[in-house]
């Protein structure tokens, strides 16, 4: 019986990939064997999915499908049936619906967990302790392989071959029209099963031990970086060790801020030395520094010291220190403090109660209210 792949799927004729990928999960899930045991119309109705899904996913036959049919896919793709293939569906499975399905959960035995040799740790620093380096004792735990079950994670010591896929770790379903190959649901895989886990580990296969090891942070280190620790990782079941991963977090600090190997710091400064131009001592990452302010020094000017900011891991040269200036202006006063200012005003030639703005600003703006026609311009 001729059937339309985009009804098979409830979807529409332009659907995009992804919206072909949601549909086929939703009625894999929906009509998989074995969520529908013995009921032949889901068993029938999971092969269309399949088969309309195989075509609508592939760009080229899905061309050729709205072109001219499901004839046109027998033509170029072969006779007789069309699209008999083992169709290897258990990455989509795996991720939606777990690796196992119904009763095949259910049944399925343990088996030992694997691991990686190589393991990551993160380890948080201080300002100080990543700009200057230093030495940091990690402590963390250790995957090693169980010694009770000899790292199988059975009681006995040994696993049985999976009866299920012969020891291949996937199972092929079908009726010889489309076969499915997936992930075995009863031995997740691995080709074996447990019968009866180890007590020690409980069929993990490993155990856990505290372990310690001191490392030497480099000067210059930054949020992101890893060091290597060769040899100090997990223990894997072959005895092989791999290695230990630490992955650095350099904390902020309250004056400094960091930029690759640049240091800013903000530097407050009393209005009168950035009038006078005074000369300041600021601070560095290593003690201090003279600034030397130009006379009416600016709000937010950066004064720039170079090689007096980070030095880089892989470098001999210092970054710069970038010292920003905020000018600070009393909030109280006292009357012979105002008196004086004041008397400071007025040698400016600063009329109290008004701005010091150029006049002539004023007498342009008046002009317009005035209706005065600026010069070079006549009224029609």
């Amino acid at each position: 019986m001729e059937f339309d792949y985009y009804e098979i799927l409830e979807i529409s004729r332009n659907a995009s990939g992804d919206e072909i990928k949601k549909a086929f999960r939703k009625l894999a899930l929906k009509y998989h064997p074995d969520r529908n045991a013995g009921d032949k119309e889901a068993e029938q109705k999971f092969k269309q999915i399949n088969e309309a899904y195989q075509v609508l996913s592939d760009e080229q036959k899905r061309s050729i499908y709205d072109r001219y049919g499901k004839e046109g896919l027998e033509g170029r793709f072969g006779s007789g049936g069309g699209f008999s293939a083992d169709f290897d569906l258990s990455d989509i499975f795996d991720s939606f619906f777990g690796g196992g399905f119904g009763g095949g959960s259910r049944q399925r035995k343990r088996r030992s967990e694997k691991y990686s040799a190589d393991l990551e740790i993160p380890i948080n620093l201080e300002f100080n302790e990543a700009v200057f380096g230093c030495e940091k004792e990690i402590k963390f735990d250790q995957k090693v392989p169980c010694p009770t079950c000899n790292a199988t994670g059975s009681k006995d010591g040994k696993n049985k071959t999976c009866q299920h896929c012969g020891g291949s770790g996937r199972i092929t379903r079908g009726n010889g029209f489309m076969n499915i190959v997936q992930e075995c649901p009863y031995c997740h895989g691995s080709g074996e099963v447990i019968s009866e886990p180890c007590p020690d580990c409980n069929a993990k296969a490993y155990k856990i031990q505290q372990q310690s090891v001191k490392v030497t942070i480099p000067e210059g280190v930054d949020s992101g970086m890893r060091m290597r620790v060769a040899g100090k990782g997990n223990i894997g079941a072959n005895g092989v060790q791999g290695d230990l991963y630490v992955s650095i977090n350099v904390k902020d600090d309250k004056h400094f801020i960091r930029h690759n190997d640049d240091v800013y710091i903000e530097i407050p400064v009393f209005f009168t030395q950035a009038v006078l131009g005074e000369s300041i001592k600021i601070p560095t990452l290593r003690g201090e520094a003279e600034l030397k302010l130009p006379v009416g020094a600016k709000d937010k000017q950066q004064f720039v010291f170079e090689n007096e900011g980070i030095k880089g891991v892989n470098s001999r040269k210092k970054g710069r220190l970038v010292a920003q200036i905020s000018i600070q202006t009393p909030d109280k006063l006292s009357d012979e403090q105002k008196e004086l200012l004041n008397k400071l005003q007025a040698s400016f030639g600063i009329v109290s109660g008004k701005s010091s703005t150029d006049e002539s600003v004023f007498d342009k703006i008046k002009s317009w209210f005035k209706g005065d026609e600026p010069k070079g311009k006549k009224k029609k």
